[in-house]
């Protein structure tokens, strides 16, 4: 019997949220865009913003906007040039409840990461209705890693292994720093989340529209997360999840680099599962218990997990697969942390002081790691984190700043 064609007799979530129906979707700074044209994106600026400028009043600065990145419920984002002194920049426009508290922009307060898309300030704006809107400016990044991964894609080339190992170090640095350090999970790992620099080629997390900070024992929603980067625990309905699910989508967009597509590109919430079996082989009563105690009577089809040399065609380094391995487990507690994602010898060619950019060019800073991300950390794995040059050079930094 094929697995596609079994039926699962137990409930989970809805399914609806997904890479093409996101209340969150959006891209801060990517030259794409989640519609059809840049016409019918630029007509939703004019539906969003009655002026042909933005005022900052309390900054005494003015923003004029020049076209929309994303839009969703929440509102949209777009690009603006700041009138004063020329900067570009992405505003995330996003209608106010005076009753609540933004949490987004609280926890985009909290946040200073060299691979976090920097809140440069925010304020609130009115419509001629009335309406409050709070404005979150933020860094302007060209591209999405999803626009990179789709360009290699239509030309029919395999991104560069560098490449790979240089974009997924720096999701596993910028999450071991909202994991560890603030203690944020942030719910929406995806390639559409991940904006790079095309010159530097470094990386920025962005759209914390979705992120919480997980307090042990209190219930969160596990109708999150875009659906092909939806950890398993979600699919069965867990509310007590932890910032694990990060880490297995992070394993998915790492696979997608690799593949060219997705993963798992499940049609529906039931069907992710599917694909996920199909690959990883059927879950343990153990395994589906550390996913959600509620499901352990219910009965699978006993599947075999499919080898990874198959999956990727032999294409990938024993270290590639064996780091893949340790994102994609059942078990929650048993994935890695991001912090022992960033020491994996997967990375050690970003260790290597020669190591280059294919066009010659250095790499982007990978170990300028702030006291706050070293802290509680045992110096064997901080001398595994930060490689000897980069010690000295950071030590130099700070004797001379």
């Amino acid at each position: 019997m094929q697995l596609n064609s079994l039926h699962f007799h137990f409930h989970f979530q809805k399914d609806g949220d997904d890479e093409n129906n996101n209340n969150n979707k959006f891209m801060v700074g990517s030259s794409s865009s989640t519609c059809t044209s840049r016409e019918m994106l630029d007509m939703s600026l004019k539906d969003h913003v009655d002026s042909d400028i933005i005022v900052d009043e309390h900054e005494d600065v003015t923003y004029i906007p020049q076209h929309v990145l994303g839009t969703g419920s929440f509102g949209l984002v777009f690009q603006a040039k700041c009138r004063e002194s020329g900067e570009i920049v992405a505003i995330k426009k996003v209608l106010q409840d005076n009753r609540y508290k933004n949490r987004e922009l609280q926890i985009m307060q909290m946040l200073h990461h060299p691979n976090i898309v920097a809140l440069t300030h925010s304020f609130f704006s009115t419509t001629h209705k009335q309406q409050l809107y709070l404005n979150l400016v933020l860094e302007y990044v060209p591209l999405t890693l999803n626009r990179i991964a789709k360009n290699y894609t239509r030309i029919n080339h395999h991104m560069p292994l560098i490449y790979v190992k240089l974009y997924s170090y720096q999701i596993c640095r910028a999450l071991a720093y909202i994991h560890n350090c603030v203690g944020i999970c942030h719910r929406d790992i995806k390639p559409q989340n991940l904006l790079v620099n095309p010159h530097t080629h470094q990386l920025k997390l962005c759209d914390f529209g979705s992120a919480k900070v997980l307090v042990k024992g209190e219930p969160n929603v596990s109708y999150i997360c875009s659906r092909y980067y939806r950890a398993p625990e979600l699919i069965f309905g867990a509310t007590e999840y932890t910032t694990a699910i990060d880490i297995w989508s992070t394993g998915c967009v790492m696979a997608e680099l690799f593949l060219g597509q997705p993963l798992f590109p499940g049609e529906s919430g039931v069907d992710q599962l599917v694909e996920i079996i199909k690959i990883l082989g059927t879950p343990t009563r153990e395994e589906i218990k550390c996913m959600n105690p509620n499901y352990t009577e219910f009965k699978f089809p006993q599947i075999k997990p499919h080898p990874w040399h198959k999956v990727f065609q032999k294409r990938l380094p024993p270290e590639a697969v064996d780091l893949i391995c340790r994102f994609f487990q059942y078990s929650p507690n048993l994935r890695c942390t991001a912090l022992e994602a960033c020491i994996h010898p997967f990375f050690d060619e970003l260790r290597n002081p020669i190591t280059r950019l294919p066009n010659g060019r250095p790499l982007p800073p990978l170990f300028n790691f702030k006291p706050q991300e070293l802290s509680g950390i045992p110096p064997d794995v901080i001398n595994q984190l930060i490689p000897e040059h980069a010690r000295k050079q950071n030590l130099f930094m700070a004797l001379h700043t």
